[in-house]
């Protein structure tokens, strides 16, 4: 996060503490169960201790150890001020559970607790209380741990940084009974077990996920202090069949509900539904085909691009040979289709473009592939389409074809260049990698093809099967990198073990891989072992009555 970062101006600043320590079972995080009151989103949520800055918060700044504001600043991705999250991270736990870190003796438990209900009740600053007592807030040992924003459109939302620490020894935690009507000293595990029955905050489960990798406190705590590059994560709310809920950045639909929908009225769905049109802009809509499968995740994606200002509609990818999809493209279509456009002839995107093209008389365009293996013989372009290729819509929208191949010989992205949004059928895929299934499939080619695509404007990928990608050229770079570091895999197999046939490679490249999964994986080893071939890295000979490869 670069510096200068501005708090929403709709949410309250915010600061959180993970106290961590070593308990019978492993590593434990202190957690309260706050206060139930009507009306309050995060009435009864179990949570880590933390609140709200104080303006007094900064004055505190004098008698911080071990941190100062121009540095933490700098580290949270602020102009200035962060040291007031250190400081209101310090001063919220004390007042919630009553640990203190600080240097140096604490007073008697007495008048430390006078000064706790001062703070609580808003009659004193925490600078005073550690001028009177003589104080340091310890903040040494704290390592900043993440930045969560409140969803958009919940009425009460929280910039809110989270740090770490080891809970002080010596010390015993006591519930305010105001905010923390119950402590506890939990396993990541114990927090999240559904017979605890805990109400959880997305943010307190995913970090209770990433704190239960650990095996101690120390080496939560050790990995806290290397954090790099903290992001700010925001979540949103999104629509399920069963209700709301909400989605994470990292989650699949994440990037196309927070365009569709960046107010937060929670209304966008975060579930690919068939036989349902979604409008991603002002020119595309998609419908999912009723095909779900491992290999075409919740169904193939047909897209209908429109110009605002045209008259007739393109569909691309018509999807499978499914009766129920072809009466949703012609009842959902927003106008008249007037041409049908294939990204490849694999059987779960062309076939709908026979049936479709009957009921419509729209024509068919796309590419023949060179091998018939696993192809949809039903397809008959009325002209194949070339490279370079610009399609008019109308005025205000134009498909540019980029011939891709790697997964198919034909296969075609389609860019729609006033939105640089690329339809990349299964070009690419989101949330997995695509099969590379020779003689049609060719790796050399699809890395080639996935470089080639850097050069593009891309700001949108809309792929055949999953949501809208955000962020094209990462996504495409990490492919890219993934496809090497596989090679790189075939190549120490190889040097492991010597000659070897594809069905003893197999296990060895691809161990990460659900042995369910091992038959389609074989098809993407053999392209992987044919491109070392052709980059004179690796050779094939029969042995045995087998084939086997070596590397050269």
């Amino acid at each position: 996060m670069s510096a200068g970062y501005t708090p929403a101006a709709d949410a309250r600043t915010a600061a959180s503490l993970l106290l961590l320590r070593d308990g019978r079972e492993g590593l434990e995080v202190l957690m309260l169960r706050r206060a139930e009151r009507d009306g309050d989103l995060r009435s009864g949520v179990a949570v880590f201790p933390g609140g709200v800055l104080d303006a007094r918060d900064r004055a505190a700044h004098a008698h911080c150890l071990g941190a100062d504001d121009a540095t933490l600043s700098q580290r949270l991705g602020l102009a200035a001020g962060g040291l007031d999250y250190a400081v209101a991270a310090l001063r919220e736990t004390f007042e919630e559970v009553g640990l203190l870190l600080a240097a140096g003796a604490l007073p008697a438990p007495e008048l430390l607790d006078a000064w706790r209900q001062q703070l609580q009740a808003g009659t004193a600053g925490v600078a005073q209380m550690c001028g009177a007592l003589g104080l340091q807030l310890d903040a040494r040992g704290l390592a900043y741990y993440s930045h969560w924003l409140t969803p958009p459109g919940v009425p009460k939302r929280f910039d809110t940084r989270f740090f770490c620490a080891l809970a002080p020894s010596g010390q015993v935690a006591v519930a305010d009974l105001g905010e923390a009507q119950e402590l506890m000293w939990l396993t990541p595990a114990q927090a999240m077990a559904a017979e605890r029955g805990l109400k959880l905050l997305p943010v307190t489960r995913r970090t209770l996920q990433e704190l239960s990798r650990f095996g101690s406190a120390q080496a939560a705590h050790e990995a806290a202090l290397q954090r790099q590059h903290i992001a700010l994560t925001m979540p949103h709310r999104a629509m399920t069949r069963q209700g709301q809920r909400v989605v994470l950045p990292d989650e699949l639909p994440y990037a196309e509900v927070a365009r569709l929908d960046p107010e937060g009225r929670g209304d966008v769905s975060c579930e690919l539904l068939p036989g349902r049109a979604v409008r991603l802009s002002a020119r595309i809509w998609r419908v999912t085909a009723p095909n779900p499968g491992p290999m075409t995740g919740p169904g193939t994606n047909s897209y209908l691009v429109m110009s605002a200002a045209g008259s007739g509609c393109t569909v691309i990818d018509p999807g499978p040979e499914d009766a129920t999809h072809l009466q949703a493209l012609l009842s959902l279509a927003p106008a008249p289709i007037a041409q049908i456009l294939v990204t490849h002839t694999h059987r779960d995107h062309s076939p709908g473009a026979l049936a479709l093209a009957a009921a419509t008389g729209a024509p068919v365009f796309g590419r023949r592939a060179d091998h018939p293996e696993w192809q949809d013989a039903s397809f008959a372009p009325q002209r194949e389409l070339q490279h370079g290729e610009r399609l008019v819509l109308g005025a205000d929208t134009t498909l540019r074809v980029v011939h891709t191949p790697g997964h198919a010989s034909n296969h075609l992205c389609y860019l729609l260049e006033e939105e640089q949004t690329l339809f990349t059928g299964d070009h690419v895929m989101q949330g997995s990698t695509v099969v590379i299934n020779p003689p049609d499939g060719d790796m050399a080619l699809y890395l080639k093809s996935l470089r080639d695509l850097l050069d593009e404007p891309l700001q949108w990928l809309a792929p055949g099967h999953g949501f809208l990608v955000a962020d094209p050229h990462a996504v495409l770079r990490g492919l890219v990198a993934h496809r090497l570091r596989r090679e790189a895999r075939v190549q120490d197999a190889l040097r492991q073990l010597g000659a070897a046939s594809l069905d003893a490679l197999l296990p060895v490249v691809y161990a990460e891989v659900p042995v369910a999964l091992h038959p389609v994986a074989r098809r993407s080893l053999l392209a992987h072992l044919l491109k070392l071939h052709h980059d004179g890295a690796a050779a094939c000979a029969e042995q045995g009555g087998t084939e086997v490869w070596r590397l050269i």
